[in-house]
């Protein structure tokens, strides 16, 4: 492979964790440093080992996992997405803007992890293919993940300034939540 198309893979594989961040950024509204350091790192962390664990594991188990990858990646976005959409409508029915601000927050946690093996479980799929083709893996493994953190902590950047705007910044949970449940079903629309 050549470096440009390393480059063009790592962006492709880091559209969800895009559309994630940008969804995280918009439910907590104002953003600090370190949080974008946490998503972009974790996103990152996560778009670099799936294909090394991808690519160890080789073609023997690709079968088995193939068959589910997709019910997971949707089951942890719709439980991340379902819980950021409870919270949200609970925060519109207290009528306060103050009250639909985030109970957890999706850039910390539990909930930053799932998000990052959810968004990562396509890499893993492409560490797979990767073994099969006899193409090293280490490069495209680092130039994935980088490339993931960059554009993961722009997402948040985005979603914290499009929160700015007064209709999304009462919504933006709701938005959120639901962001995440269309990539996962998104998902399985692909893969079904």
């Amino acid at each position: 492979m050549t470096i440009l198309e390393i480059f063009l893979l790592a962006v492709a594989l880091s559209m969800d964790a895009f559309a994630v961040a940008v969804a995280s950024g918009c439910s907590v509204r104002t953003v600090s440093l370190r949080q974008y350091l946490r998503v972009g790192g974790a996103f990152g962390l996560f778009q670099c080992l799936m294909p090394l664990g991808g690519w160890i594991l080789g073609s023997t188990v690709h079968r088995y996992i193939e068959a589910w990858d997709h019910w997971l990646a949707f089951g942890l976005l719709a439980w991340v997405g379902g819980n950021m959409l409870l919270q949200g409508i609970r925060g519109l029915r207290r009528g306060s803007e103050s009250d639909a601000c985030p109970r957890v927050d999706p850039t910390a946690g539990r909930n930053l992890w799932l998000l990052a093996v959810a968004t990562s479980i396509d890499a893993f799929a492409v560490g797979l293919s990767l073994a099969l083709t006899n193409t090293g893996i280490v490069f495209p493994a680092l130039v994935i993940g980088i490339v993931c953190a960059a554009i993961s902590a722009g997402g948040v950047h985005l979603g914290a300034t499009l929160s700015r705007l007064r209709i999304i910044n009462r919504f933006s949970e709701i938005l959120g939540g639901l962001a995440l449940l269309g990539i996962g079903l998104n998902i399985l629309r692909q893969s079904l």
